[in-house]
């Protein structure tokens, strides 16, 4: 979020809103008293008052669900009409363009604390000169605090070349600030001056001001302390005074500069914000008001970002970019950041930027982006389902395989979580790098006690957080949590759920069941459901096994099936929208090794000549979706599912049949469920294998009818 202001008028009129810092952590600020020796100007569009446009806003954009898009501070930028001198087309048309302004115009960024954190804060550090040289602004400023100190000479000099030698990437220059760790000595021979003449000699002049673009840069050195013992401190106001010296020089500065269309300040203490700091900064920021043109001081030392505008001077306080924070608000000013300043001769804008944010369009190519999200549905494959023995115990190693299927490295994370704290599970977490087209193999102990089958057991899950890795950056993926199979077919009992609990499989287009680990041979098939759509999308699949091996599917109201043959697909499709939203309906696929048919309501709707051997594989199946790439579950389907089978033979034939309501095993059932009890956060399977099928989503069971 970016905010701007006309500085001039803002200058001239009585209580007007001042330039804020517009960020994603500050939306509104009291507006700053009025300079009082401000000259009256004709008014202007400034901060904060409605522009022309908003009105338009809202008559045009119903869609839109709050009102901070119409937050900004500054009035529009100035246009010019568009004349052939610069603006060029060969078609008609009454749309006037205008065009921006040709004025002079240039930005700044300001790097935040860097020290008081672990030595690998600087990191952070690096981050940011990453994502300012994707900026590239005019110039870098800090506002101190630049390397740990707190030292003797030796460290400090270490420190020093650490972090002149992060900025040196920087593609502009750069400008240092003292802050209390660049200075502050702590060990044997304390010079006098403590760290002070080290860092002149390494970082520059602890005062000093230049000029850029009709605007002034002041640095200021906010650590004096008692230049008669040398004493130095943050903590008594005695210590945090501003020498006569420096002083004298500021106002020397600040007449100089007194043309300029900005004057902008640095220092590390915000002492305006008064405490141990005392109020020797009154003195100072009568001078500045009375400059006429400062129009903003930053500052940073506390760790949190804050604005505090006083008499139309922008007081702002950065948080840091590689010290120590401790994150309690981010979006509210803990946060690692830097401020990006676009200035032009009236007007300022002001724009916190996180560290690690801003993406290089140039490293996005398509094929990256393929890549990406081909690698986001990867899913781990585990050797086998864990397995339950008839005490309801769990003790196996359980191996995965995770690809990668990029021709970049991958960084990977996968952690073994669940909801029952009666898992032992180890390690708690592995990591790897994978190479480009390579696999990592992850292994894990999980273990469950004996006897503790009950209501409130839960499966296991791994998480999954993995990197792309290129030269600028790391593509963090989303975050995946896959549940892992569970076989339940050697525990003694099941839970069965009562006659006037029948239920059904609920999903909302998102959600899916996952099945795992069941085979379904080469030679004929049947598979079968209830459905009650509340909605035929274009996409409504019922049940689908990977690989296109087969799938049964009632988009946009058409019941079909389709199966893989070798090398070649099966489609058989019944009525275009026969099937009616909010009923009941039966639909089963059949191939009995000449034919494909599907049934609608026990009534066959289609048929087609289909001979050979399924194609066969070890793909999962989905409940209300489809595979996706790595095997995972794709949800489409918008209502109710019940009664579902999957079936090694062809049990209908003919042109009908009566379907069971509720399914029962058979000889050559694979796969069977009639959704009416939970367990372990999925459906506990009726077919042979008593495989758990997790939901997958917000899947849920509810009743029936």
């Amino acid at each position: 979020m970016h905010g701007s202001i006309s500085v001039r008028a803002w200058r001239a009129a009585a209580g007007i809103v001042g330039l804020t810092l517009a960020a994603s952590w500050a939306w509104a600020q009291p507006a700053p008293e009025p300079r009082p020796a401000a000259p009256a100007q004709p008014a202007q569009v400034v901060t904060g008052t409605p522009q022309p446009d908003e009105d338009i806003l809202d008559a045009e954009a119903p869609n839109l669900i709050h009102q901070r898009h119409k937050h900004a501070w500054g009035k529009k930028h100035p246009t010019e009409s568009a004349t052939a001198a610069r603006f060029l087309t060969n078609r008609k048309s009454q749309v006037a363009l205008p065009l921006p302004a040709e004025r002079e115009a240039f930005s700044f960024v300001v790097f935040g604390d860097r020290t008081s954190g672990p030595d690998d804060g600087v990191n952070v550090l690096a981050d940011a000169v990453r994502d300012v040289n994707l900026l590239e602004p005019d110039m870098v400023l800090t506002v101190g605090d630049l390397i740990q100190g707190y030292n003797t000479t030796t460290p400090w000099l270490e420190q020093m070349r650490e972090y002149k030698a992060i900025m040196s990437q920087l593609v502009m220059p750069w400008f240092p600030v003292a802050g209390n760790h660049d200075v502050y000595w702590r060990g044997p021979d304390q010079p006098k001056a403590q760290h002070e003449e080290n860092y002149e000699l390494h970082f520059g002049p602890l005062w000093y001001a230049f000029e850029h673009k009709n605007s002034w840069f002041v640095v200021l050195y906010s650590d004096e302390g008692d230049p008669a013992t040398g004493e130095k401190g943050i903590n008594r106001p005695e210590l945090q005074r501003m020498s006569q010296a420096q002083f004298d020089w500021l106002k020397e500065i600040l007449a100089k500069a007194k043309d300029a269309d900005h004057v902008f300040l640095f220092l590390h203490h915000p002492r305006w914000l008064g405490g141990n700091y005392g109020s020797d900064w009154d003195k100072v920021h009568t001078e500045l008001v009375n400059a006429g043109n400062v129009t903003a001081v930053f500052a940073g030392h506390i760790h949190r970002a804050r604005y505090d505008p006083k008499d139309g001077i922008e007081y702002v306080t950065l948080a840091t970019t590689g010290g120590s924070n401790q994150g309690t608000v981010p979006e509210a000013g803990w946060l690692h950041h830097y401020h990006v300043v676009t200035v032009r001769p009236d007007q300022v804008a002001l724009a916190a930027y996180p560290v690690g944010e801003v993406l290089d369009v140039r490293e996005i190519t398509g094929e990256l982006a393929d890549q990406a999200a081909e690698q986001a549905t990867v899913a781990l494959t585990p050797d086998a389902p864990l397995a339950f023995d008839t005490s309801g115990a769990v003790s196996q190693r359980l191996s995965l395989v995770y690809p990668n299927v990029t021709t970049r490295p991958i960084d990977l994370t996968v952690t073994p979580d669940s909801l029952d704290p009666r898992w032992v599970m180890s390690p708690d977490h592995n990591h790897a790098r994978v190479k480009p087209g390579e696999s990592a193999t992850f292994t894990f102990e999980l273990r469950r006690s004996p006897g503790l089958i009950d209501q409130y057991l839960r499966g296991a899950e791994l998480v999954i957080n993995a990197e792309v890795l290129m030269p600028g950056h790391r593509y963090t993926l989303p975050e995946r949590r896959q549940r892992v199979g569970l076989d339940v077919s050697r525990l003694p009992q099941r839970p069965a759920a009562e006659p006037s609990a029948d239920a059904a499989l609920r999903l909302d287009g998102d959600d899916a069941l996952l099945l795992d680990g069941v085979s379904l041979g080469e030679g004929p098939l049947t598979v079968e459901a209830w459905v009650r759509a509340d909605r035929f999308p274009r996409r409504a699949t019922v049940v689908a096994k990977g690989n296109r091996e087969m799938a049964l599917f009632a988009g946009e109201g058409t019941p079909g099936f389709s199966l893989a043959l070798g090398q070649r697909s099966v489609f058989v499709r019944g009525p275009e929208r026969s099937l009616t939203p909010g009923a009941w309906h039966h639909i089963a696929g059949v191939y009995d090794g000449a034919e494909a048919r599907v049934y609608v309501d026990g009534a066959l709707v289609g048929k087609e000549p289909a001979t050979g051997a399924r194609r066969a594989g070890g793909a999962p199946i989905v409940v209300g979706g489809d595979v996706g790439r790595g095997g995972a579950a794709n949800g489409d389907f918008v209502g109710a599912i019940d009664g579902f089978r999957i079936t090694r033979a062809a049990l209908y034939s003919g042109n009908s049949f009566r379907p069971e309501r509720r399914p029962t095993n058979v000889p050559g059932t694979a796969a069977l469920s009639n959704f009416d009890a939970l367990f372990a956060d999925g459906v506990w399977g009726e077919g042979p294998t008593m495989l758990i099928a997790p939901l997958v989503g917000n899947a849920t069971l509810s009743p029936a009818n």
